[in-house]
């Protein structure tokens, strides 16, 4: 093998000092062909693969040619350690392959949504839902994961809003950092040694997040201003944090699709920045770049190389033209071996070139994955997630004084009702590719499991997700199927007001199914879909208490709701100990402490809508509606229905003592706030205590809040 061929390549893996990688690299590449060189920086899907047969695959030979630098969406130990052996045993210059697969909220363990994470503002936790997630990835052979998303969005059309942590720059650049840490090591000097270290791809550099019309890969336009101060940070922060890899993202920025954007990926990303580690494209972004309108597969995969760009995703530009643009002198020789170093730099630090199969432990699977403790912070971090929006007092039975609906008391019978109520699948949420569907319960399921012997709990559907059969099939692609009802909408209602007769309290289970959210899943409607408000306001006129769970990927506009259910809990989508954590909320055992990451707007004219807008020459003053010749609309207030950082709690808190510790601001730039949390109320909590800061004068605008 190369390492034996090289004497001392072990010694220098182990140690991994700066001058003896260079060194290692150095001699590794003056054995290099271009075509070799030209082969790192290919990164193919492989489709799937069968244990021991490996060598059939379609990209078998080209890994043994050297044309090959990863691999990803391959899954499993025992498959991978196959592949591998194809490179590290079969290959001129045995140099292993990278394994990268979309790990974003957890392997088999999974984790509530992105969105979801974010409102539990706890980094901690945050941390070890991703540390977690590498755990249990490396495990499965996995070295590689294309998170965090870390695009700011203020646009809730935008399907993947779920995959982010909302609208916050300063928090998105916190959790940016909390989940580098958890996949790569906290410590900057010590990342990636562990073998169930896996390595970070921060995501989508740049601005992805800022689509015009809330639809995907649409075009992005927004001064640098807005740029640096609103949507960079979060990237940044994942820099600071160590991150190997980043992605360059769809869109266009300054005009110049960002998988060409010198400006972008070479100026600001490595020069302003610092970054060090290696920028891999999109799927298919360089030959989407022919789209764009700026050149044909060569001329787009030379722009993409001399911008920045070191792996190609898919295209197989690279391998395809960039021999011919070197000979032609479109892209220099300097140029690739750059790009091949950075590719060759991210394998030694994972330790791949000593240990090629240092993620392939056979043993590790069983060990390691969905186990116990991994599924116990599944459930503690789901229920930490969760935004009670409302609960109203009601009164509950005959006789009784109105209460708070929330929480439940654990006896009776309790009616589970919606067609999201009893679904298996849709439970981990969008992006979780790598999720055992069948493995994890049904918000019914759970529920009667938990509280077996103490409540009754029943089950009907009640409507389909949607009217429309075509939109549905859309909406749960990806074995995410609510196995539509073909039964009249009549016919499913007359049996969900029968099962609510018997019951004494409905949790109406209603919302978007997984896949309403997430890649390529823009929406123009937000409300609660047309068959499910019609079964919502069918339950509440039976006069039983009714709790609307709620499942989605991104806000929804819940006016009527707001107006008529008394009680609302948010779920997001929980991952897959969900079931158990809906049921500790709704039953007391957990006090909901999550807060809005992402502003609630009242109803999609009003989008985009965001705690941290500009202020105007011409301000509508708090708690107005309408004056004329100020900045409002006609027909609805400025305000959301629930705003950023927005969440209630079975408890009730007081901030008293509120000061500066620091009158004035220090040498190091920083002022100390303190203050006096005290919870007044019948049960124990936990409260996200917020502060906002404006600067009012300066030399250019600034936002109202920050």
């Amino acid at each position: 093998m190369l390492a034996a061929a090289l004497l001392s390549a072990t010694a220098l893996q182990e140690q991994k000092s700066p001058q003896d990688m260079n060194r290692f690299i150095d001699a590794l590449m003056k054995r290099m062909t271009v075509e070799e060189k030209i082969g790192q920086l290919n990164l193919p899907v492989t489709g799937e693969i069968t244990t021991g047969q490996a060598k059939s695959s379609d990209v078998a030979k080209k890994i043994e040619q050297g044309l090959v630098g990863g691999l990803f969406n391959l899954k499993e130990a025992a498959r991978i350690r196959d592949v591998q052996r194809l490179a590290v045993e079969n290959s001129r210059l045995d140099i292993p392959l990278l394994f990268g697969m979309d790990v974003i909220h957890g392997y088999e363990t999974i984790f509530p949504i992105p969105l979801g994470l974010s409102c539990t503002w706890d980094m901690a936790a945050i941390e070890e839902s991703a540390r977690i997630a590498a755990v249990e990835a490396s495990a499965d052979g996995i070295s590689w994961t294309f998170s965090p998303m870390v695009d700011i969005s203020r646009d809730p059309r935008w399907g993947r809003v779920s995959e982010g942590s909302g609208e916050a720059p300063f928090l998105g650049g916190a959790i940016a950092k909390a989940m580098v840490y958890g996949y790569q090591g906290n410590n900057l000097k010590e990342q990636l040694k562990r073998d169930d270290e896996i390595m970070a791809c921060v995501k989508h550099f740049a601005l992805y997040g800022a689509g015009e019309a809330g639809r995907d890969y649409n075009t992005v336009d927004m001064s640098r201003n807005c740029m640096f101060n609103e949507y960079m940070y979060p990237y940044q922060a994942a820099v600071e944090a160590g991150v190997g890899s980043v992605m360059a993202s769809f869109n266009e920025v300054d005009g110049v699709p960002a998988t060409a954007n010198r400006w972008l990926l070479t100026d600001v990303l490595r020069k302003q920045w610092g970054f060090q580690g290696f920028v891999v494209t999109d799927f298919t972004g360089i030959s989407e770049m022919i789209e764009h309108g700026i050149g044909d597969l060569q001329t787009v995969s030379a722009r993409a190389i001399n911008a920045g760009v070191d792996m190609d995703m898919v295209s197989e530009g690279f391998v395809g033209t960039l021999r011919k643009s070197v000979v032609e002198g479109k892209v220099s020789m300097k140029t690739l071996d750059t790009t091949c170093r950075r590719v060759l730099e991210a394998k030694y630090r994972l330790g791949l070139f000593d240990k090629p199969y240092k993620y392939c432990d056979l043993a590790r699977p069983a060990r390691d994955i969905f186990t116990k403790a991994h599924r116990a912070a599944a459930r503690r971090i789901a229920a930490e997630s969760f935004v009670l929006l409302k609960n109203d007092s009601v009164k509950q039975h005959s006789g009784a004084l109105p209460q708070p609906l929330l929480p439940l008391k654990k006896q009776g019978t309790v009616a589970v009702i919606g067609p999201l109520g009893n679904t298996r699948s849709n439970m981990p949420g969008t992006w979780s590719v790598a999720a055992r569907l069948d493995d994890y319960p049904s918000l019914y399921e759970g529920l009667k499991e938990m509280l077996a012997g103490k409540v009754t709990v029943t089950y009907a559907k009640g409507s389909n997700l949607l009217g429309d059969a075509a939109y549905e099939e859309r909406a749960t692609l990806f074995g995410r199927s609510l196995n539509r009802d073909n039964r009249t909408d009549r016919q499913l209602l007359d049996e969900a007001l029968k099962t609510a007769a018997g019951a004494d309290v409905i949790i109406a289970a209603l919302g978007e199914s997984s896949e309403m959210s997430g890649e390529s899943s823009s929406r123009t409607d937000l409300d609660i879909p047309d068959v499910q408000r019609t079964l919502l306001e069918a339950l509440l006129k039976t006069g039983k208490p009714v709790v609307l769970t709620l499942f989605t990927g991104r806000p929804l506009t819940l006016t009527w709701e707001q107006a008529h259910v008394p009680a609302i809990l948010n779920v997001w989508f929980g991952g897959s100990e969900a079931a158990y954590a809906i049921g500790d909320v709704l039953f007391g055992d957990v006090n909901p402490s999550g807060k809005l990451t992402m502003t609630f707007p009242k109803n999609v004219g009003q989008i985009p809508l965001f705690y941290n807008h500009k202020n105007t020459g011409r301000p509508l003053a708090d708690g107005k509606w309408f004056e004329k010749f100020r900045s409002n609309y006609l027909d609805v207030d400025n305000e959301p229905l629930y705003p950023f950082g927005y969440g209630l709690s079975y408890t009730t808190f007081q901030y008293s003592d509120i000061a500066l510790s620091t009158p004035t601001m220090t040498q190091d730039g920083s002022i100390t706030a303190v203050v006096t949390v005290t919870n007044t109320g019948r049960h124990e909590g936990t409260e996200v205590v917020q502060l906002y800061i404006r600067d009012l004068v300066g030399n250019i605008t600034r936002p109202c809040a920050s």
